[in-house]
């Protein structure tokens, strides 16, 4: 098979499968012809390829000649036989295309707006079948390059926002399920849960608060590995490159969330079987007996097998003296990062200063996680919000006084470093809870009257002021 051949598939497949999909509104909504339909997803798949070819502002030959065998036949009198690559450059053929892909299409606004109306689904075919097309082109050059990542992440988005936005339900972004708690030691023979859709997983990662750059990276990793398997469907050779990577920041700034999702996500695109996510540390690694480590080492990769292991304050394996067996878990755990990469993925999480040190100063290490995931500490803004959720979880209000005293709390919190950031946000909330039962307390005992709305509502006077809360989040 050809490198181009993939392209020339996916357009087909885009103008069969949305033209007998919206074939039902060519009178009524489109008032054309059948040839004029067929002709206008021509036109929409000329452009949507163009555009990411013309992504990264650069256009290869194994593009160009993708591009033309897949469009050309529809459109000779654009690209004659005998248009070579020369020509398309030369003519400029695909210059300045990448602007299409900054607002949704004439025709996907309409798909969209007939949806809304007719709680009809036309709009996500539609959405299918271009982001195939999308990671095709893309997928043509051996070396994906991060702006092309970016473009197919920010078309995507943009589609299933202009979905939401125009009011349409039932569609992939809609289906927002729950993720369970991890499991650590998870039995092998427990069902999980059935395979979530990628765009769900990505919008679940879109509601968690703040985190604007993790989830740019997840996004790209997630992308990347979409490319791959396009490549790999088409028989063309793949760079291999790690899944492993190394999660820096605080407590609380939520890189076990993001690994859970990110587990689910490698299951659905194949990385992984089972997608579970297993949370281990030193304790979890290191023995206290000669020859002993090893083996605990490789029980802790076993419950991760066909899934994700993190590995909490990982730095924390080589703190120890001549004696210590941490070192031990490290050597161990590099040989089995290289002899289960097909099985398991392995996340490093701590500190930032401490796995640097810790990446730095081991070869085997630097070169199986070659990259690094930041994750900041919270606003004081989006500490309230993470605060109000919690709340509203546990079947709590809040009214305007105790925003503020939480408000006020997180402003004069202690930022260095360890500060507990999401858990700093559940202790605060636990704290108040224990708080008013006190102040509930003293109204029973004065007999003053106690409603149920009194009960699930947590004022200022229920909010301890800093100092006497001592190591929020530890």
């Amino acid at each position: 098979m050809n490198n181009e051949t993939g392209l020339a598939d996916a357009v087909d497949e885009f103008l069969d499968r949305v033209g007998n999909t919206i074939e039902p509104l060519r009178d009524e909504v489109f008032a054309v012809s059948g040839d004029e339909l067929r002709h206008k997803l021509i036109i929409e798949a000329h452009n949507l390829s163009a555009a990411f070819i013309d992504c990264d502002d650069r256009h290869s030959e194994l593009e160009i000649l993708g591009f033309m065998e897949a469009l050309g036949r529809y459109l000779p009198d654009l690209m004659p036989a005998d248009l070579t690559a020369a020509d398309v450059r030369e003519a400029k053929l695909l210059d300045k295309k990448k602007a299409w892909l900054d607002e949704p299409s004439g025709l996907f606004r309409t798909l969209v707006r007939v949806d809304a109306k007719r709680g009809s689904q036309y709009s996500s075919v539609y959405y299918e079948h271009a982001m195939r097309v999308a990671h095709t082109v893309i997928s043509l050059d051996e070396y994906t390059s991060r702006l092309e990542l970016s473009a197919v992440e920010q078309f995507r988005s943009m589609l299933l926002r202009s979905i939401k936005s125009g009011g349409v339900s039932g569609n992939a972004q809609s289906a927002m399920g729950a993720v369970g708690d991890a499991e650590q030691g998870i039995d092998p023979t427990i069902d999980l849960p059935p395979e979530r859709p990628i765009d769900e997983l990505l919008a679940e990662l879109d509601e968690l608060i703040g985190l604007d750059e993790v989830k740019e990276e997840v996004k790209l990793v997630a992308a990347l590995l979409r490319v791959q398997q396009v490549r790999e469907e088409r028989g063309l050779e793949v760079t291999e490159s790690s899944r492993h990577l190394v999660f820096v920041g605080n407590p609380g700034t939520g890189k076990t969330t993001v690994a859970r999702l990110l587990a689910q996500i490698y299951r659905t695109l194949g990385v992984v079987e089972r997608g579970h996510l297993v949370e281990t540390d030193r304790s979890g690694l290191v023995a206290g007996f000669v020859g002993q480590t090893a083996t605990k080492v490789n029980e802790t990769f076993d419950r991760a097998d066909q899934g994700v292991l993190i590995i909490d304050e990982a730095y924390s394996l080589v703190r120890g003296g001549e004696k210590d067996f941490g070192r031990e878990a490290i050597d161990t755990v590099v040989k089995l990062v290289e002899d289960r990469r097909d099985s398991v993925v392995v996340i490093m999480a701590g500190y930032p200063d401490e796995m640097a040190q810790l990446i730095d100063a081991n070869p085997g290490l630097k070169s199986r996680f070659p990259k690094t995931i930041s994750f900041p500490d919270y606003e004081d803004d989006e500490l309230l919000k993470i605060f109000e959720i919690i709340a509203t979880k546990n079947h709590f209000q809040i009214d305007d006084s105790a925003r503020e005293a939480v408000s006020a709390f997180f402003a004069a919190a202690d930022r260095g470093k360890g500060f507990g950031n999401g858990r700093a946000a559940r202790n605060l909330f636990e704290a108040a809870v224990a708080r008013q039962a006190v102040n509930l307390s003293a109204m029973l005992e004065n007999s003053q009257e106690v409603t149920d709305e009194v009960l699930t509502t947590l004022s200022g006077k229920d909010i301890p002021a800093p100092d006497e809360v001592q190591a929020l989040g530890d």
